[in-house]
């Protein structure tokens, strides 16, 4: 896939809520980004969707970013709303066991998989942890730590709670995860979801229980293509969604 970077930030825009007027939605703005991975879905009970990546050229234009699309998995019952960096519109909001994918607008994390470092051709400065045995993100709510990735000393004492909430050492699938920052700022809320992130499908096909998982290959080059320094974010709608606010919230055409 054939990839570009030149990158450039626009002004923010302004988010209209439903009953909302221009002036209060003028109190809320777009995040500055320079990149944003763009996923699409035919309904809200869609388990597959569509991701277009795309960057900010010179002239502060969306540009498509690689030559063709990535087909992806999503939640096995579809879609509902997330908490991420813009107030959603009313509807189902994503909960903890739901199996939906969170649909809004999110910030992109930090990078975690198997390997010593990034895929060559990564930009070396985008945040990248190696997972160890130690490594835990716990998905219970009641975990003081709930959808919070942390790094246990087992010189302190190991917790009763971590064999069921480590991360997963040697399951294909979790060879690279990027975050995706759904219900994590200004913290989490316990029972809203957790544990988000781009990942490698299953080889059955099957759809995740919220994250958004595509072939490895595709994963891969989308490692390569971010870029710390443009800010990047993920979008994800399901059609009607996206045409109602593709303008609001300035996003680029497919």
């Amino acid at each position: 896939m054939k990839r570009r970077h030149a990158f450039s930030l626009l002004a923010a825009a302004p988010f209209l809520r439903p009953g909302e007027t221009v002036e209060a939605a003028e109190r809320v703005a777009l995040p500055r980004t320079g990149q944003l991975l763009l996923g699409i879905a035919d309904t809200w009970s869609s388990s597959r969707g569509t991701l277009y990546p795309f960057h900010r050229d010179r002239s502060g234009n969306w540009v498509a970013s690689f030559s063709e699309s990535l087909p992806v998995m999503l939640g096995r019952n579809g879609l509902a709303w997330g908490r991420g960096v813009l107030p959603t519109p009313e509807g189902t909001k994503k909960r903890e066991g739901d199996r939906k994918a969170p649909a809004g607008y999110f910030e992109i994390g930090k990078v975690l998989g198997y390997e010593t470092a990034l895929p060559d051709g990564s930009d070396p400065r985008f945040p990248y942890r190696q997972v160890t045995r130690w490594d835990a993100w716990p998905d219970d709510p009641k975990n003081p730590h709930y959808n919070q990735h942390i790094v246990i000393d087992p010189a302190k004492g190991v917790p009763s709670w971590f064999e069921s909430q480590k991360m997963r050492l040697g399951d294909y699938a979790y060879h690279w995860l990027i975050e995706i920052k759904h219900n994590t700022d200004p913290k989490p809320v316990p029972g809203g979801g957790s544990a988000i992130f781009f990942h490698i499908k299953r080889r059955s096909g099957s759809a995740s229980f919220g994250c958004t998982t595509m072939a490895q290959s595709d994963l891969e080059d989308v490692l390569r293509w971010l870029r710390a320094d443009a800010n990047p974010h993920y979008v994800l709608l399901p059609r009607e969604e996206y045409e109602r606010l593709k303008d609001v919230w300035d996003l680029p055409g497919v």
